[in-house]
């Protein structure tokens, strides 16, 4: 019996070790919330860039969507590196799927309008699916639905994009920077979930310290 007390008592001290830990490494990641507040900033902006200039030709515009990609991926590789593993390596793996795309886009220079609108259709749709996953992630939060329709939103212009056989240069800039202000808008929504979430663990850590 006298061993037994003690061999009894071990396995739940090792789990609040356990779950303090994990408590603790959550509450370091979400206090970065505000690297999503400077994408999104950066995002929109750079959705009122594309249509401030005006590009005539087929090449100006893959060079263009080209470096958008390559932004969008060191995007996903810094927010990954201050995310959680599991977020992390789906960071990274569209981060890798960004510099594809955006290499495609650069090689594709004398594409037509339908293999771009094609490139960019995807990549929209990638940005769509992992808004709907981190919504779905966040569904405890109040505000998990603006994501989730954001990422909707994105998922619908994607397909729009790569849907269109017959599309202008200037109508395809129009749906890019539209895409692109959507994803500004998520980020920063994300952004504020993310903060919530890392109040609400610090708030749930700080009840559990013994007084």
């Amino acid at each position: 019996m006298n061993e037994s007390g003690p061999a009894g008592s071990t396995p739940p001290r090792r789990a609040h070790h356990l779950v303090g830990g994990l408590t603790d490494s959550l509450a370091s990641k979400t206090r970065y919330w505000w690297v999503l507040v400077c994408a999104g900033l950066a995002w929109i902006l750079i959705a009122f860039v594309v249509l401030r200039f005006a590009y005539a030709t087929v090449e100006a515009i893959a060079t263009l969507f080209g470096a958008l990609c390559l932004v969008a991926a060191a995007t996903e590789v810094i927010v990954g590196a201050l995310s959680s593993r599991g977020w992390r390596v789906t960071r990274w793996f569209v981060a890798a799927a960004f510099v594809v795309a955006g290499v495609v886009a650069f090689l594709a220079v004398k594409a037509t309008v339908i293999v771009l609108a094609a490139v960019m259709g995807v990549v929209f749709i990638l940005w769509g699916a992992l808004g709907v996953v981190v919504a779905i992630a966040a569904h405890k939060s109040s505000a998990w639905w603006v994501l989730l329709i954001l990422g909707v939103a994105q998922l619908a212009i994607g397909s729009a994009i790569a849907g269109s056989v017959e599309m202008s240069i200037t109508a395809l800039l129009t749906w890019v920077a539209i895409g692109t202000l959507v994803h500004g808008i998520g980020q920063i929504s994300s952004a504020f979930v993310v903060r919530k979430i890392g109040q609400h663990v610090a708030a749930r850590r700080a009840s559990t310290i013994p007084s």
